[in-house]
């Protein structure tokens, strides 16, 4: 899917998060990237193969609030 050079992390890749934007709607809260990851605002995504990847965000303290 990616074409850049050097290409993009895979949507497999711990790093999945730095590939460029595709399409990018902030007033929807979502992004596409061109590893085909749905990243959404709240830090949830959802992969190309359709699992889901429940929201990371730090908080203050640096903890990170993930879904129980």
């Amino acid at each position: 899917m990616c074409q850049h050079q050097p290409p993009c992390p895979t949507a497999d890749s711990a790093d999945r998060e730095s590939a460029r934007l595709a399409a990018h709607h902030p007033e929807q809260g979502w992004s596409l990237l061109c590893n085909g990851v749905l990243l959404f605002e709240d830090t949830g995504e959802i992969l190309p193969d359709g699992r889901i990847i429940a929201p990371h965000r730090p908080l203050a303290g640096g903890r990170i609030v993930t879904a129980a």
